[in-house]
């Protein structure tokens, strides 16, 4: 926490006891508490202030005096900053600072007035930043320094109220998603009668990142989708939206009360995407295939929503391992591969035809056979349709059809074979090493 500076508290700022002395500490204590601080500051200096969390979040806000810039103006009405403002914030020492610090400005993004900035920490933590437009004086940044002071306090006092919270709220969700139903009736009960979240029905999504089969993500990983899975439940109203972060994934659960059955798959889809885009961006990978998304099914009642976990995760790994899919995949357009992931990798070995598992054996050196019968197979058959996507003639086309036959032992003529090679090479799709 800062040290005291030896003046008095603000004028008009809030006893930092009085939440307590009224009962639990809420977030509409903290966002009061916040603006009573920065108005007396502002009313002090004679400046427009802004406080923002420590993710460059808008927290509060006074009336604005003197120069405006876009910047302002987009922290006022999307309550955050675009990613090039945060990273220009970042490399002028923001996060490191430990006392008053500038902003220069960068007009190609909009920042065209010098902030003074003063970050918020208690015991040495950083939980956000003070803002005055334009340079300080010392008697500003003095002021500056006492309200971070008071800040802190209440910012702690937040984090501890949040933490306490969300771990209540994970607790309910692990058992929601439980395979003990009568866990799961009792969670479901708990978080509707507590008000965390309302009834109706619920759709799942599920997020993962790169990793080794068998291994816990990366603590960057993890981090990436903590802010991406924060990020994607800001679209929704805090009592629509549950998160829970596993090992080597996370699960984000949608609550559509009174929501028709297309709305929905329309507004989870574009929901999807936002989560997905925001952990590219905060992977830094650009759009590479380094994450996933999966969406389960719309399920009636909350309840339900270990089907449409289940369902998640299913389309989740099918994205990872094939490459059909595109990173983001509804469970609901899996086709046959919503059947074929409920195997288990050695059922998955089993059923694939011997004759092809030596045909797709990497060492076989027949890879442009085992493409002209995934084609054929995709393409129903259509000679013409799949001479032309490979560019090749149709008289090779069926010469290699012809080798095809000759090490499987299948007959392509015939449709039971057909649908052996074709239901094995979407085996074998799902059985290669995520």
């Amino acid at each position: 926490m800062q040290e005291s500076t030896g003046v008095g508290p603000l004028p008009g700022a809030p006893a930092t006891g009085a939440a307590e002395a009224n009962g639990a500490f809420t977030m509409q204590d903290m966002a009061s508490e916040l603006q009573q601080l920065i108005d007396a500051l502002s009313a002090r200096l004679g400046r427009s202030v802004a406080m923002d969390d420590a993710r460059i979040r808008l927290l509060a806000h006074t009336a604005h005096t003197g120069d405006v810039d876009d910047a302002r103006i987009e922290s006022i009405m999307n309550r955050g900053v675009s990613a090039a403002l945060s990273a220009h914030v970042a490399r002028h020492g923001a996060a490191r600072a430990a006392d008053a610090f500038t902003v220069p400005p960068c007009p190609e993004i909009g920042f065209t007035v010098e902030r003074t900035g003063m970050p918020v920490r208690y015991n040495g933590a950083l939980r956000g930043y003070l803002w005055l437009i334009g340079p300080a004086t010392p008697r500003d940044v003095e002021a500056l320094r006492e309200a971070a002071g008071q800040a802190a306090l209440i910012l702690h006092r937040d984090h501890l109220a949040d933490e306490v919270s969300r771990s209540h709220e994970r607790e309910h969700v692990r058992d929601l998603v439980a395979s003990d139903p009568s866990v799961r009736d009792e969670a479901a009960a708990a978080l509707v009668e507590e008000g965390l979240v309302v009834a109706g029905p619920v759709t799942a999504l599920v997020a993962t990142v790169s990793h080794g089969a068998g291994e816990p993500l990366a603590e960057q990983q993890r981090l990436a989708l903590d802010l991406s899975l924060d990020h994607a439940r800001r679209r929704l109203s805090p009592a629509r939206a549950l998160v829970l972060s596993r090992p080597d994934h996370a699960l984000l659960l949608s609550i559509w009360p009174g929501s028709r059955s297309d709305g929905t798959e329309r507004a989870v889809g574009e929901l999807a995407n936002i989560l997905h885009e925001k952990l590219v961006a905060e992977l830094g990978t650009g759009r590479g295939t380094s994450c996933w998304v999966g969406i389960g099914g719309r399920h009636r009642r909350l309840t339900d929503a270990h089907i449409s976990y289940r369902e998640a995760r299913q389309a989740t790994d099918v994205a990872r391992a094939t490459d059909v899919m595109g990173p983001v995949a509804a469970y609901t357009r899996l086709g046959v591969y919503a059947l074929l992931a409920k195997l288990s990798p050695d059922e998955l070995a089993e059923g694939i035809h011997p004759g092809l598992r030596r045909l797709l054996e990497p060492e076989s050196g027949h890879q442009d056979l085992v493409e002209t019968l995934r084609t054929y197979l995709d393409h129903a058959g259509d000679a013409q349709r799949v001479a032309a996507r490979l560019h090749i003639h149709r008289s090779t086309l069926y010469q290699r059809l012809r080798r095809v036959e000759e090490l499987t032992g299948l007959n392509m003529f015939c449709g039971d074979d057909r649908l052996t090679a074709h239901l094995g090479l979407k085996m074998a799709q799902l059985h290669r090493p995520l």
